[in-house]
């Protein structure tokens, strides 16, 4: 079905759903980033303590994260009966809101208490957008691949995630030289969050001139609008799995990706500039992975792919870490640990995307993998931050963020390993493996 599609068609889609995750990962990324100056103003009262105020901020952003899930349930569930392409535009639209609203909002020392929730609000409008968000984008653009090209065609979501980190990475550390540290602190935070309204509104120009997926129109008029419920019932399994599947890449993204600036800062009293040299570094071995580990598994499979990563994630973390904590440790050692760290993490990023959407037939694609990639990101992501750093404060251990890493990339091994070898060779599946049964169907009387 798709093999007849124009060129053109596909770049539009391809386009169109990279933009939206550059938006929500650059906006990620930036809170990540920036969560010691976000704790300065929003959560640390004068004379407050700074690493419970960096606690808070995780926190927060952590909360976010729990919100995916309904986020992908609620547009997951539009996705799959209204369409892709008006369900992204409505998710986008959230997005660029909310994240635009986080550079305008007044902080502690304006409003007091109140800071500190209004900016809870604001990243919770964030999670339920980001919830919808990736099951639309890789949904659009696995349903108009060419055949043997879908691990291609998803690794440009995770692609233009690491973009999106590296944008705002980009951004925190040039605001940081131009303006100082000071100044900062002061406002120079709020231009990145403002910077997303002009980036929003190209992307909404992009996604008004996208066309529906071959096969939701297909799908649609063959199963008629209310048959993802019923559908979805049947896949909660394969949510499950799925979510158990992309563990690893989800800790191990966000420790190396999001989380690494304050712990350099917080436990390794590395410089702020530093930090964020270090992490763009890391973002940059991630990026230079994720495409050609999603070119390999549309040739080798998803699984041996897949599954190299896992293990070099629980296998590498203790070594990448103790490098960094080495003193004696050159720059240029340091830069290459944490430009392995971010590869290792793209090699189950680059085919992660097309693995999902194998894994769910059309009419409940957009919610499944929504799912699937949002309860694995709200307990292994959201909670990377919160749960280094209240660890490492209760117990004085730098090496927490290797335990985190190694359990949970052994943890997805095990998953991984129900991966079938032959599924990047298929079509994407139209219809549910088992069928439910037409309750008006006679039954057949044993013989």
């Amino acid at each position: 079905m798709s093999a007849s599609l124009p060129g053109p068609a596909r770049r539009r889609a391809l386009l169109a759903g990279s933009v939206g995750n550059f938006i929500e990962w650059y906006e990620f990324g930036v809170y990540g980033f920036f969560a010691t100056v976000i704790a300065a103003n929003f959560f640390t009262p004068e004379g407050g303590s700074e690493v419970e105020g960096l606690v808070k901020t995780y926190a927060s952003f952590g909360l976010a994260f729990f919100f995916r899930p309904i986020g992908a349930a609620v547009f997951g569930r539009t996705g799959d009966r209204i369409g892709r392409r008006p369900t992204l535009i409505l998710v986008l639209l959230l997005m660029t809101g909310a994240t635009t609203l986080i550079g305008l909002l007044p902080t502690y020392d304006t409003v007091g208490a109140a800071a500190p929730w209004l900016l809870t609000l604001a990243r919770i409008l964030q999670g339920l957008s980001a919830g919808g968000e990736f099951g639309g984008a890789v949904s659009l653009m696995t349903e108009f691949a060419p055949p043997g090209r879908r691990g291609l065609y998803g690794a440009w979501q995770s692609f233009t995630v690491a973009l999106g980190l590296l944008a705002g990475a980009g951004t925190a550390a040039v605001l940081a030289t131009a303006l100082g540290e000071e100044a900062v602190r002061d406002w120079g935070w709020r231009v990145p969050f403002l910077l997303a309204l002009p980036i929003g509104l190209t992307a909404l120009w992009l996604r008004l001139r996208l066309e529906e997926t071959p096969s939701f129109r297909t799908t649609r008029v063959r199963t008629g609008p209310g048959g993802a419920a019923a559908g979805l019932r049947e896949t909660a399994g394969a949510i499950v799995l799925g979510a158990g599947r992309v563990m690893g890449w989800a800790a191990a993204g966000y420790t190396f990706l999001v989380v690494m600036p304050s712990y350099l800062q917080s436990t390794l009293d590395a410089s702020f500039q530093q930090a964020l040299i270090a992490t763009a570094v890391a973002n940059a071995g991630f990026a230079a992975a994720i495409l050609p580990a999603g070119l390999l598994s549309d040739r080798i499979g998803r699984r041996p792919v897949m599954l190299t990563g896992a293990a070099l994630v629980t296998v590498l973390a203790f070594p990448l870490l103790n490098l960094l904590q080495d003193p004696g440790s050159s720059a240029l050692l340091r830069g290459v640990a944490v430009f392995v760290a971010g590869a290792v993490v793209g090699l189950m990023a680059g085919p992660g995307p097309a693995m999902l959407a194998e894994m769910f037939p059309t009419r409940v694609r957009y919610t499944g993998l929504g799912l699937a990639y949002a309860l694995s990101n709200a307990v292994f992501s959201g909670c990377a931050g919160l749960i280094i750093t209240e660890a490492i404060k209760r117990t004085g251990e730098a090496d927490i963020p290797a335990y985190y890493v190694a359990a949970t990339g052994a943890l997805s091994l095990v998953a991984l390993a129900t991966l079938r070898g032959d599924t990047h060779r298929g079509t994407l599946r139209e219809e549910e493996r088992h069928p439910p049964r037409d309750e008006t169907e006679e039954e057949t009387p044993c013989a």
